[in-house]
């Protein structure tokens, strides 16, 4: 990327050689300024969710460009979490959020992009995605519905298809929320602990956690593929919650500096205007 990213705790994916076993879940920094817990991260995140919410309502005046947001996880890796706490504060007006599960039965009447390029954000929106197109390069591949062939195939269209929505004005940020298997553990313990959150809990589940080793490869792979310096990952250690929230705000933020939407200028004559008491 042509901009000085913020310092967090963020691992830039880049190149062939990148290995996910080498991103510890648990780093917490370094960041801009160096907070070491919640506490001292929380001011900063304020900061932060103040500048999004500014820069995102002269993105949306500007209504020039976009900005797409992908997020992927392993279960319980805290998307809906790490969503919600970005956008707290922001004007719903100018964002939109596409979740993909399963696809349906018209779905997989197309090609496997279809869904997804109807959700792309328009001009002057912050688009996030829930899972994303890239389930169709790491579920699918787990469970042997596509070889490694196609898998590989599916790598040059998702690289295209992201290349033409960067060339129509969308600018791309993809983050992995990297949690431990022994954070996930912990995480779908809780889910059957309280009553409040056993709505959360899928026996399934612990079907996809016996294929933890299985869905790390297809991970490591997609994220070498697809990570072009216009459309970058970030893999992001989630074992603590704040740390992930910062890490991604503070790329988010710095992101729409260097984008530097610009507020439209007035089409008629600003002065001549007389508001009658």
């Amino acid at each position: 990327m042509k901009f000085k990213l913020p310092k967090t705790s963020a691992v830039l994916v880049k190149g062939k050689s990148f290995k996910l076993a080498d991103v510890d879940p648990s780093s917490e920094k370094p960041f801009a300024h160096h907070p070491h817990n919640r506490e001292d991260a929380t001011p900063r995140l304020l900061k932060l969710r103040q500048r999004l919410f500014e820069l995102q309502e002269v993105l949306y005046a500007e209504h020039k460009r976009s900005l797409l947001l992908v997020f992927q996880a392993m279960d319980t890796g805290g998307k809906d979490g790490a969503i919600g706490n970005l956008l707290t504060g922001v004007n719903p007006a100018g964002v939109s959020v596409a979740s993909f599960k399963a696809p349906s039965p018209e779905e997989l009447s197309h090609d496997f992009l279809w869904r997804i390029h109807a959700q792309t954000p328009k001009r002057g929106h912050i688009g996030v995605f829930n899972r994303s197109h890239y389930e169709d390069v790491l579920v699918t591949r787990v469970h042997e519905i596509i070889d490694d062939q196609t898998a590989e195939q599916r790598f040059e269209d998702i690289n295209n298809f992201e290349s033409l929505l960067t060339r129509n004005g969308t600018r791309i940020l993809k983050f992995f929320l990297h949690i431990s298997k022994e954070e996930q553990a912990a995480r779908l313990q809780a889910r059957l602990d309280d009553p409040a959150k056993n709505w959360k809990f899928d026996p399934n589940d612990l079907k996809e956690r016996a294929r933890w080793d299985d869905y790390q490869a297809v991970y490591e792979d997609a994220l070498r593929h697809c990570s072009p310096a216009h459309a970058p990952w970030f893999v992001i250690p989630a074992n603590q919650k704040w740390a992930r929230d910062l890490a991604i705000a503070e790329i988010v933020v710095a992101t729409l500096e260097d984008m530097n939407p610009q507020s439209p200028k007035a089409t008629f004559d600003v002065k001549a205007q007389v508001i009658e008491q």
